[in-house]
């Protein structure tokens, strides 16, 4: 069996598709190299994300829980969000912190990005370690949102995940390049 991960997909042409608020979508008329079969490719055009594991000086991890509509009910998360334009992942990473939790910190740790779901999105998730966060204001929400704000011990985040409470994909992630998650040590 050839694996060839090397081949490239020939774009023959791109057309524009629906905008659908968060993304942007476009369709692209691609070859593929192992047949030569013409197909409509689905991509989605979104800004890159970042989410940010913050631990206090106590040894908690901040996290979130809030309302996502795509499985309609609330989740238990690490703090996320879009990069605006214009914006670095560490500076983006800083805001949405504050905005998400009022929490601050002076000592940040680039944890380094994965591609989000590279079967049809084109952006990256930029995972960001903050450490020593503290608050230092009251929550600046979207409009869209409704966030409630917690510390958790790493003994409570485990329980969270086993009890499938916390079971984003991009969180569990995050949460694995700092701590080990079978036993929630660093």
């Amino acid at each position: 069996m050839d694996i060839n991960i090397e081949r490239s997909w020939e774009v023959l042409g791109s057309e524009p598709g629906p905008d659908l608020i968060l993304f942007q979508t476009r369709y692209d008329l691609v070859r593929n190299p192992r047949n030569a079969k013409s197909m409509k490719a689905v991509i989605l055009e979104c800004a890159d994300w970042v989410n940010i594991v913050a631990i206090t000086p106590e040894k908690k991890i901040v996290v979130v829980r809030q309302f996502r509509f795509g499985v309609g009910k609330r989740t238990v998360e690490i703090p996320a969000g879009i990069m605006n334009p214009g914006e670095t992942p560490e500076q983006a990473a800083m805001r949405e912190l504050k905005e998400e939790t009022g929490y601050t910190a002076t000592n940040w740790k680039y944890l380094g990005w994965v591609e989000t779901n590279p079967a049809f999105l084109n952006n990256l998730c930029h995972q960001w370690f903050a450490l020593d966060a503290v608050k230092t204001s009251s929550v600046e929400l979207d409009e869209g949102e409704e966030i409630s704000v917690t510390e958790l011990s790493l003994e409570e985040v485990q329980h969270e995940i086993e009890r499938g409470r916390m079971r984003n994909a991009l969180t569990l992630l995050s949460l694995a390049r700092v701590f080990d998650l079978r036993n929630m040590k660093s």
